[in-house]
């Protein structure tokens, strides 16, 4: 089995998986100095775009594709790359297709997607001024597109609204919503999806505090909230985009109506990956892996099905204890260091919420 990823930052977490398949490895990359190179069997240095990929795919006769590509610009090249290779040359790329790109790529879109479905979302209008704002202060005030928090203010008084019209001529308004702020995974593919253990990030700040410098917690355990809902509405919104492959979605609960509010899709790998996986067992990389060797399926995934009390800390530099090889799964650890240097964070994970509490002593 001969298997092409796009993609090199992200290939350290699965590389020891992809080993102890078997598999041979070939991976694209635009980057020559990008990490993770030495890894795969195979590395081919291409330009920006699918089109490189696509030609080594070819001419290496992979068996499937995987992107491993964790932003979203590049998201929509894909799609369109899907839908033609496997229209024209019959190989299986293990991603989301046009239509759920173009849904949750842009967040009015996305609004739009949950009026449509039927999941509740926060109250938004779309602002040319600050003039147009008829929501109560405090509110959220975003671009359509972006990630990590860019280009997102929360809007205390009409004049900080105000100064976000100084950059922008346009705005996604919502009202703020005091609570719990959840992520979740959602694996897909030929039309099976499962929703993983849902992931506590914190509580909504006015300041707007960036999640990575939260500390979270899986299992999310928030008082008022079911997780199963939290799985039903996230499984809902994954089979209305009938698409394949990672499924990153977050959520507010207010604690004040306790009503679960959907904030946006994404169609990628997800920055709360490891503390899924430290919390159930499951890796969503691993089971991209999995679909392009046809081992997917939900009585697989299941079976694999674990029950942990995880957290993950920012600590900066890390200077605990070694993890064991290979030193990205918990296959063979109970904590998983990730991230760059000077911004690290340890992920770690215990049968008890006591001896999390020790492991983490230990750690840092």
């Amino acid at each position: 089995m001969k298997i092409l990823f796009i993609g090199s930052r992200l290939y350290d977490d699965i590389d020891w998986y992809v080993k102890s398949k078997g598999i041979e490895s070939v991976l694209t990359e635009s980057n020559e100095n990008a990490i993770n190179l030495d890894l795969p069997d195979q590395v081919f240095i291409v330009p920006r775009g699918m089109d490189g990929p696509k030609q080594v795919a070819l001419m290496q006769k992979v068996d499937a594709i995987v992107p491993l590509i964790g932003i979203d610009p590049p998201l929509i090249d894909v799609a369109h790359m899907k839908e033609e290779v496997e229209e024209e040359y019959g190989i299986p790329v293990i991603a989301a297709d046009v239509r759920a790109v173009e849904l949750t790529s842009n967040k009015i879109k996305t609004k739009a997607f949950y009026d449509e479905i039927g999941v509740a979302t926060p109250k938004y209008q779309i602002l040319t001024g600050p003039e147009d704002l008829t929501l109560d202060l405090p509110v959220v005030l975003k671009q359509g597109e972006g990630q990590g928090g860019k280009d997102i203010k929360v809007a205390k008084t009409i004049g900080d609204v105000e100064d976000y019209f100084n950059e922008f001529d346009q705005a996604l308004c919502e009202e703020f919503i005091e609570g719990a702020e959840i992520s979740i995974e959602v694996l897909g593919f030929d039309g099976e999806y499962v929703a993983l253990p849902p992931i506590y990030k914190g509580e909504t700040t006015l300041e707007g505090t960036h999640p990575l410098n939260k500390t979270k917690t899986g299992p999310c355990m928030v008082e008022g909230l079911d997780n199963n809902l939290v799985q039903h509405v996230a499984y809902k919104v994954a089979k209305n985009l009938d698409s394949d492959g990672i499924y990153e979605m977050d959520f507010m609960f207010s604690h004040k109506n306790k009503q679960l509010y959907a904030i946006e899709v994404n169609t990628r790998p997800n920055g709360t990956r490891y503390l899924t996986t430290a919390t159930c067992g499951v890796n969503s990389l691993c089971e991209l892996v999995n679909m392009a060797i046809g081992e997917f399926s939900l009585p697989n995934v299941y079976d694999k099905l674990e029950y942990y009390y995880s957290t993950e800390i920012p600590i900066g530099d890390y200077e605990g204890p070694a993890p064991k090889v290979p030193v990205k799964s918990f296959e063979h650890n109970d904590f998983v260091v990730h991230g760059p240097e000077g911004y690290q964070r340890v992920t770690a994970r215990a049968d008890s919420k006591e001896n999390l509490e020790k492991l983490v002593d230990k750690l840092t």
